[in-house]
């Protein structure tokens, strides 16, 4: 994840590329693993090897319409990197199992290298998402895959790159780590977590546009952030709400330097921002980390990492409310590492979510928060026991059609490379 630090009025960003050399062929065949926890049964679907397939996946998954699961892993594939340039992936759910196929290997600089964020579903169809590093001048990328317009003879056909964008590390931003989002419009959305200028050491970030131009892409800064005490600084993912407004969270900024919740209106040929609140930490958590998500009456939930501070972290819920926002925190984590990803909302309104370094074993978590009328009640529905056996998931989780949840540990697993597991009810 991207980590920032306050030092002085002055924000430090680092990116944990933490990576070991594993194993390099690819596992063919899918290990599977079944232990019920808490009247759950988890099974790993894939264990990664640091080879072709990738290693520590960190960003969790989309889904597509028949239930395949697309992935990104920030290590392993091609050895122009060291621990490899990340790779980006796929799991196809055929009869009673899956097929694990890697769809693209980043080369390095120029193509981009380590993919933190899960890659999206653009309006044409192909698959969208960002690079922390690479590009032309090193300051990441936002890429297209799409598969390729010729038959392929082989079985596991890879899927080919352009590049829409690639940041300079200037004005433009450096080291995009999150999602991208589209509009209505069909234009993309991206956020970097430094450059840009701004009270920061590295910069504050940026929020950057692209708009389909003949063919290409026109790109343009749509916000620079400036850090505390009045802005945000590191935005992770955003979301649109229904009147075309960017919501999202800041890392690090605001008035007390722990995160902010911001919205940026579109006005006149601009945009307008207002920094929505401003985290304390006290009581309320710091440090917001991963996308909000939206329930059917526009009220806003996401998560606090507390990281800097070796607390548990938060989950919280913004509310509309006279013109305004108002911040209730649902839930406190008690443990060394809380969430770092956004929330999974289901029909009942119950979230799911994971935890870092928190749970029984202190290895993370994936948790459900249910409502009720005495507040929210806790469940775990696995506590990962670390090594072998799965630890540290920072991804998100998502739903099938059935109800079986589905995401991936940073690390553990059979090869200490991450995995990628099933909860089923």
């Amino acid at each position: 994840m991207a980590n920032q630090k306050q030092d002085g009025g002055s924000t430090v960003f680092g990116i944990d590329l933490w990576m070991t050399i594993g194993a390099f062929a690819l596992a063919v065949l899918m290990l599977v693993l079944a232990t019920q926890v808490h009247a759950q049964t988890l099974t790993v679907l894939h264990n990664f090897t640091g080879g072709a397939d990738g290693s520590y996946p960190i960003g969790g998954f989309t889904m597509d319409r028949a239930g395949n699961l697309y992935g990104s892993a920030e290590g392993g594939g091609s050895q122009n990197c060291a621990g490899g340039c990340g790779v980006i992936f796929k799991l196809t759910h055929k009869g009673s199992g899956w097929t694990f196929n890697p769809l693209y290997e980043f080369l390095g600089a120029p193509t981009g290298e380590t993919p933190y964020a899960p890659p999206t579903f653009g309006p044409d169809g192909a698959l969208y998402g960002t690079t922390v590093s690479g590009g032309s001048a090193g300051g990441g990328t936002v890429f297209r895959l799409a598969p390729s317009p010729n038959a392929c003879k082989t079985a596991l056909c890879p899927w080919i790159e352009t590049l829409p964008y690639q940041f300079t590390g200037g004005k433009d931003g450096a080291i995009p780590v999150s999602a991208v989002a589209f509009d209505q419009a069909g234009n993309l959305y991206a956020t970097t977590a430094g450059d840009g200028g701004g009270n920061c050491y590295g910069g504050c970030g940026t929020i950057y546009e692209l708009k389909p131009s003949n063919g290409g892409w026109s790109g343009a800064v749509v916000h620079t952030f400036q850090g505390p005490p009045k802005d945000g600084a590191g935005p992770n993912s955003m979301i649109f709400d229904d009147a075309g407004d960017i919501l999202g969270t800041t890392l690090a900024g605001g008035a007390y330097d722990e995160g902010t919740i911001f919205e940026l209106i579109p006005s006149g040929s601009g945009w307008t921002e207002k920094v929505l609140y401003s985290f304390q930490h006290a009581g309320d958590g710091s440090q917001p980390d991963g996308a909000m998500i939206s329930d059917e009456v526009g009220n806003l939930y996401g998560t606090t990492s507390d990281s800097e501070w070796n607390t548990g972290g938060t989950v919280f819920e913004m509310s509309p409310a006279n013109g305004g926002w108002t911040l209730a925190t649902i839930y406190n984590f008690s443990g060394n590492g809380g969430p770092r990803a956004s929330l999974t909302l289901d029909a009942a309104g119950d979230l799911y979510g994971t935890t870092y370094a928190d749970g029984a074993y202190g290895h993370g978590s994936v948790f459900k928060l249910t409502p009720g009328t005495g507040g929210w009640a806790y469940t775990s529905l696995c506590d990962f026991k670390g090594d072998r056996d799965g630890q540290n998931p920072v991804s998100n989780v998502v739903f099938d059609s059935v109800g079986n949840l589905y995401g991936t540990t940073y690390r553990g697993g059979q090869y200490y490379q991450g995995m990628v597991f099933e909860i089923t009810p």
